[in-house]
């Protein structure tokens, strides 16, 4: 075991000011891609109805490989939580330089698996042949930026783990301006840049995530974390913590890459309801992105402070701790759910596609708001189950939600074929599968004396 260092202290308490000190500036980080995939819409849009639609497809392809760097993420963020919580400074630096090589040979089996075949599953979920060439061409410059991101998402695990979650919204402030000036430069063809249409947001947001990265990098480095923390200081291969870093992340990458598929599966059993349903699903994407960042934040927050209580020995804390960072995700949630229902007109009228779309889009709002307040539940419970160490619970779990799930879009869909309000109230059933043994895994008490 490595020596524990005294030279800084990364332990944390679970006082209100600690978890919104931790969750707020995760909140504005999530908030910041959502910004920019609401953006590519926005301007989609303008190239009509059908560019709308297809930005779901390629959106959820996409989000398939970044929850797999997610799932990796939250794996290492969970490790360097707990060794923040023992005071092992020394080894956080080399979990992390472990998690940037994991990170990039997974980056590049994405690209491979997106180029060679990625266009024979489009070509066989989707009716019409012109719409499966404009996602394929999008796809293969798309899937260009995924060793960024990847990287990216392993310096998030850093900055949460080590409760230095502040430094986050700096790199992505970045990533949101970029984005939005070459969306509107590649997509319209504006200042001089060429104007490339669909697949000009692909190329902005390539940019837009290369310069997030080297901008929080070179923040990094100017406050003292890389020596701090020492980054960077052995990239030799450590063949102990790179598999500590897959047994505790392969689940959750198979619970998160399940998940986002099932939503790919029922993205294309949309389209077969026509390209309206389509892109009002995507706007319905948009809202889980955009207003669920505040739950999101609060489901990190509980991975790293559950993982570094018990890295303190104070297993008796968690179940507080919990319910405090719960009661906060609920109440954002609610809010958000009264906005959205109060204001929806307001709300869909932004993606500029007419009366007839908003009015068909309003009762799907409706449903898919309400789900936002038992995601905010959900996410917190099994993220806490995340920090435990136990992360084949949560692969249980979704892999149970995911067959329910599945099961019911399928038949509600593509059997009976009724309206979509009735697909996206799957989500109910999803989010009420994932709380249940989550709920009861950490009341058990079975993961105080896990080890990770």
């Amino acid at each position: 075991m490595e020596k524990a260092s005294t030279g800084i202290n990364l332990q944390v308490n679970i006082s209100n000011r600690q978890i919104l000190g931790i969750a707020l500036p995760i909140t504005a980080s999530i908030i910041v891609p959502q910004i920019n995939f609401i953006t590519n819409n926005i301007f989609l849009g303008g190239l009509g109805m059908r560019a709308l639609a297809l930005a779901g497809i390629t959106g959820v392809y996409y989000l398939i490989f970044a929850v797999v760097g997610h799932g990796l993420n939250n794996g290492l963020q969970a490790l360097i939580s707990r060794r923040a919580g023992e005071n092992r400074i020394d080894a956080i630096g080399n979990l992390f330089s472990q998690g940037v090589r994991i990170a990039i040979v997974f980056s590049i089996l994405g690209i491979i698996l997106t180029w060679f075949v990625a266009p024979t599953v489009l070509g066989w979920s989707l009716h019409d042949p012109e719409s499966v060439r404009i996602c394929v061409n999008f796809l293969n410059i798309r899937i260009l930026g995924l060793p960024f991101l990847y990287v990216y998402q392993m310096r998030n695990a850093l900055l949460v783990g080590t409760n230095q979650s502040n430094y986050l919204v700096i790199g992505t402030a970045t990533e949101a301006v970029s984005n939005i000036f070459f969306d509107y430069a590649l997509i319209y063809g504006k200042f001089g840049m060429p104007q490339m249409g669909f697949n000009g947001a692909a190329y902005a947001s390539i940019i837009s995530e290369i310069a997030g990265l080297a901008v929080i990098f070179i923040v990094i480095r100017m406050n003292g974390i890389t020596r701090q923390l020492h980054l960077f200081k052995n990239w030799a291969y450590d063949a102990a913590n790179t598999r500590l870093i897959l047994v505790q992340s392969y689940p959750l990458i198979l619970q998160h890459t399940i998940s986002i598929i099932s939503w790919e599966f029922f993205y294309i059993l949309i389209e077969h309801h026509g390209q309206q349903d389509l892109a009002i699903s995507n706007t319905m994407r948009n809202i889980f992105g955009f207003f669920g960042c505040f739950t999101w934040a609060f489901a990190a927050t509980a991975n790293t402070m559950v993982s570094n209580v018990i890295g303190q020995n104070k297993q008796e804390e968690v179940p507080r701790l919990i319910d405090r960072i719960m009661y906060w995700s609920v109440g954002f949630a609610l809010f958000v759910c009264l906005f959205l229902n109060i204001f929806p007109h307001s709300f869909l009228s932004i993606y500029g596609q007419g009366e007839e779309f908003i009015v068909a889009a309003i009762p799907v709002l409706r449903i898919v708001s309400t789900a936002l307040v038992l995601m905010s539940i959900s996410v917190v419970w099994m993220n806490a189950v995340t920090g435990t160490g136990n992360s084949k619970m949560n692969l249980m779990s979704e892999f149970t939600a995911i067959i329910f799930y599945c099961i019911y879009v399928y038949i509600v869909l593509e059997k009976l074929k009724l309206p979509i309000v009735w697909g996206w109230a799957s989500e109910w059933i999803y989010w009420t599968t994932i709380f249940i043994p989550s709920f009861w895994y950490i009341k058990s008490g079975r993961w105080k004396n896990l080890k990770i």
